[in-house]
């Protein structure tokens, strides 16, 4: 069957990005390895929370939207986008595995006049220097004649309501002018904005600038509030005084880590793709020593907090760790800092729950645990990790024997009571 689209990978990415096309006006398929999640799709249930199954199925049986296993689906579509993950490896460098073995499928689909466009993050250079020759070399044909290779960045920042794949502007560049114009074209079709670049390196280094920015100032901030927390100042007080400036400052919070499928682990590509060129990138490194650093400096605040407040060790206390999700009002768990203070809090003694209205298990990094009810006081701490908004948190201080909030989430209440300590 003929698409006007097609996309490697269904997940966080790709699901919201068929929508948008689909939305447009556009025949799109779906191309995932996992067949239970393709079963899922035509049945029109989704499993990301911006993309609503009310809609997908509606997507779905007007003939708009498919999903399959079979990478032959790809020979008809005039377009191939590419949202796969781009993971690193233990040792923090780039693995690119599957984006290569997707590619080398690719290949032996392409034909002339194909438009492929890569939308996973990754380092400058990815686009044109290890995806272009895996097509070439698994087609036969040759970029820039026969057909147009260009990157894209996703900007997805799952759950914002105010700002969606459709309305954020999409970056674009190709390998030369005609893929610009071509993926230009393309995007322009579904999106409101679309911002050409010079190039695929441009258009890689952009998404990467972009989530190193926000690296580096939560680092700031992070470190901020361990030097407050010596000199006696509420930092929380701090940065919504400094946000009232209505020029030159932009506000950011300190917090128990990094989550989600960006921040945490892009700032990494460009450090290791800068020792290819002899350059040390010492911000981006800095700021993530500071930001993995904060699950350990946040489990000794819940000691420090048991100890002097409850007279208790960490060992033997029990522990109900409030929202595990990476953000508020989501259930995604993907690079959580919960996870890391959970096993850290255990690995210490203590016996911990957790409590999430959008997440009812976790299974992470070795933990098989469920969400117990809310029963604050029930437990000898209650450590707010992710602030979600369904929360009543003036009952929860009233409830609890203590409170560390990790997240600012008891606000005024939490900065007058004598129960709650604050990061």
């Amino acid at each position: 069957m003929k698409r006007d689209v097609a996309i490697v990978g269904a997940g966080y990415v790709g699901l919201p990005l068929a929508q948008t096309f689909a939305d447009a006006g556009k025949t799109v398929v779906l191309v995932d390895v996992d067949a239970n999640r393709v079963e899922q799709l035509n049945r029109g249930e989704s499993y990301v929370e911006d993309v609503s199954s009310e809609h997908l199925h509606e997507l779905v049986e007007s003939g708009q939207l498919g999903a399959t296993t079979d990478y032959d689906e790809l020979r008809d579509a005039d377009a191939i986008l590419v949202a796969l993950p781009t993971p690193l490896s233990r040792q923090r460098e780039p693995d690119l595995r599957i984006l290569v073995s997707a590619a080398e499928e690719i290949a032996k689909r392409l034909r002339p006049g194909h438009l492929v466009v890569l939308e996973s993050t990754t380092y400058p250079g990815t686009t044109r220097e290890q995806v272009l020759p895996v097509l070439e070399a698994g087609s036969g044909l040759i970029a820039g004649e026969d057909f147009h290779v260009a990157f894209s960045p996703e900007r997805v920042d799952p759950g914002n309501r105010d700002w969606t794949t459709k309305s954020v502007t999409k970056v674009v560049g190709g390998v030369n002018e005609d893929a610009t114009t071509a993926a230009v074209a393309l995007y322009s079709s579904a999106f409101d904005d679309v911002y050409p670049v010079s190039s695929p390196e441009a258009a890689e280094l952009t998404k990467l600038l972009e989530n190193i920015f926000r690296s580096v100032n939560i680092a700031l901030v992070n470190e901020l509030a361990q030097l407050c927390d010596r000199m006696n100042i509420d930092v929380w007080e701090v940065v919504e005084a400094a946000a009232t400036k209505p020029f030159g400052f932009m506000s950011f919070k300190p917090g128990p880590g990094l989550g989600g499928h960006c921040i945490p682990i892009d700032p990494f590509y460009l450090t290791w793709k800068a020792r290819e060129y002899g350059f040390y990138t010492e911000f981006i490194e800095l700021a993530g020593k500071v930001n993995e650093s904060m699950p350990y400096y946040c489990r000794s605040i819940v000691s420090q907090a048991l100890n002097h407040a409850r007279q208790r060790s960490l060992k033997g206390s029990r522990i109900l760790v409030l929202g595990v999700a990476y953000k508020p009002d989501i259930s995604d768990m993907r690079e959580s800092p919960a996870v890391k203070l959970i096993g850290l809090l255990e690995n210490a003694g203590a016996d911990v729950s957790y409590h999430d209205p959008h997440v009812p298990e976790l299974e992470e990094n070795g933990l098989t645990m469920r969400s117990v009810p809310l029963e604050p006081g029930g437990y000898d701490c209650v450590v707010i990790v992710t602030d979600h908004s369904t929360i009543d948190y003036d009952a929860l201080v009233d409830e609890a024997k203590l409170v560390v909030d990790l997240r600012n989430a008891t606000g005024a209440n939490g900065r007058n009571s004598d129960k709650v300590w604050k990061l």
